[in-house]
């Protein structure tokens, strides 16, 4: 008898940028208008400016990150030299993270979530504001 798992691979960058492209289309229009163009990238694991900016243990205690200047800190208008505003997902640790999981959240979901409370930090959202976000996104999606 095959193992139906033998020929399983864990999914790829592009496979993340899939699913979080598809994330994307399920989150509120309103909020995506918002967002604008704020890119999103994904990568196996933070850089070690990261890891050491944000004093992490590992490089697994983080899922994702904002990174530029907030709505809130004045980041509307670019300043020269700055780097464009950038939302960040990490492969690995998602994947640990989903592995882990005991409330049976689909990779899908956990990367919404990870969206949402990253570009949500651009806007200055509570955590009340961006659970609605996600909220809205997870009926969506099930519409």
């Amino acid at each position: 008898m095959t193992n139906p798992w033998a020929e399983k691979t864990a999914p790829s960058i592009d496979d993340f940028e899939q699913i979080a492209a598809a994330a994307w289309e399920t989150l509120p229009q309103q909020f995506r208008e918002l967002a604008g163009n704020v890119p999103c990238a994904v990568s196996d694991f933070p850089d070690e400016e990261t890891i050491t900016e944000m004093e992490l243990e590992t490089e697994f205690d983080i899922l994702g990150l904002f990174r530029g200047v907030g709505l809130p800190q004045g980041g509307a208008m670019p300043v020269t030299g700055q780097l464009p505003n950038q939302v960040w997902l990490y492969r690995r640790p998602i994947l640990d993270y989903w592995a882990e999981s005991e409330d049976g959240e689909t990779l899908g979901e956990i990367i919404t979530h990870v969206l949402v409370h990253e570009i949500g930090h651009h806007f200055g959202f509570s955590d009340e504001d961006m659970e609605a976000i996600e909220a809205l996104a997870v009926l969506e999606d099930k519409d």
